[in-house]
């Protein structure tokens, strides 16, 4: 079966309208406070004062347009229905956490200025930078574990050929792929925990904690990979959510071969080479390479590829038996 459907209602909610509303939310609230705002107010800080300053409405419309451009052009990708699902997920949460940086420290910003003379002499609380990060992140994972895949179905019509690899007593293969939990937890020390900690020391606030940590989290994520093989098929999870699957009836036969990642993919983690072939490429050695009646093609590099393999082939067989 062939999904026609071009826009992912949740994608387009989350992607599109919310960083739309986040931008005229920005506007409106300028608009109401206006009249309690200097005729300037600063808008941007050095670590010490204010050094840039704009009238109320024309710093909004300057906040909208960037909400829009940045958060709502990363964000604005969940919408595609036929893009690759991961992709679409990871974009929606980089997207809506620009999205709620901006539009948190520009509420911030107002709210120090109210009822104030001197805009010079306001000072912008640097923790919203880490709420709004926070804030985003989260809305952006809620609305990643409502999109849906629309890509097409098609059920294959013949077993897999007989000369691939097959199980006497198939069951349930499953592997982590990439980053181990000790390897992901040094990664985000480095990448997240260890810069962070660095700037809140140089800054003498907590708030740098909230920009790098959720950051770091999202780069340990997408080099990480669940891979799952059972009688219903497989399917790749990432960040606790399916990013990738091809039920049996859709396969027509998995083999395994030697790849090499940066050689055979051009790089390392879910990478996408030409139309429709794509791979969770983790290590150099053994992969399961599935092909499928709708033309994909999913190779995952794992120790357990000859299992994974031959598991799926015997299901597949058995699917055609009793369909």
């Amino acid at each position: 079966m062939k999904s026609s459907r071009v826009v992912d209602p949740s994608g387009a909610v989350f992607g599109l309208l919310l960083p739309v509303l986040a931008a005229l939310f920005g506007v409106v609230l300028t608009k109401v406070w206006e009249p309690r705002l200097p005729a300037e107010i600063a808008t941007h800080w050095t670590t010490t004062s204010p050094d840039g300053f704009a009238t109320p409405m024309s710093s909004a419309w300057t906040f909208a347009l960037v909400t829009v451009l940045f958060g709502g052009g990363c964000a604005a990708i969940a919408a595609l229905a036929q893009a690759m699902l991961m992709m679409r997920r990871t974009m929606l949460v980089v997207g809506l956490s620009v999205a709620g940086l901006i539009l948190t420290v520009q509420v911030v910003l107002l709210y120090v200025q109210l009822d104030v003379t001197d805009a010079s002499n306001t000072e912008l609380p640097f923790w919203s930078l880490g709420l709004g990060v926070v804030i985003g992140a989260v809305v952006g994972l809620l609305g990643a574990a409502l999109l849906r895949d629309y890509r097409p179905r098609v059920s294959a019509t013949s077993p897999p050929d007989p000369r691939l690899p097959r199980a006497d007593d198939p069951a349930t293969v499953a592997d982590t792929v990439g980053f181990g939990t000790v390897g992901s937890l040094v990664l985000l020390l480095l990448l997240g925990v260890a810069p962070a900690v660095a700037v809140c020391l140089l800054v003498d606030g907590w708030w740098p904690l909230a920009v790098f940590v959720p950051v770091g989290l999202l780069i340990v994520s997408l080099l990480r990979f669940r891979v799952i093989v059972d009688r219903s098929g497989i399917r790749v999870v990432n960040m606790g959510m399916t990013a990738l699957q091809y039920d049996v009836d859709e396969i027509e036969g998995a083999r395994v071969d030697v790849i090499k990642p940066f050689d055979d993919f051009g790089g390392w983690g879910l990478k996408v080479k030409g139309r429709r072939n794509y791979g969770v490429v983790t290590r150099t050695g053994p992969a399961v390479i599935v092909t499928t009646a709708c033309g994909d093609r999913l190779t995952v590099t794992s120790a357990r590829a000859e299992d994974m393999a031959g598991a799926l082939n015997t299901f597949a067989d058995r699917r055609l038996r009793h369909p």
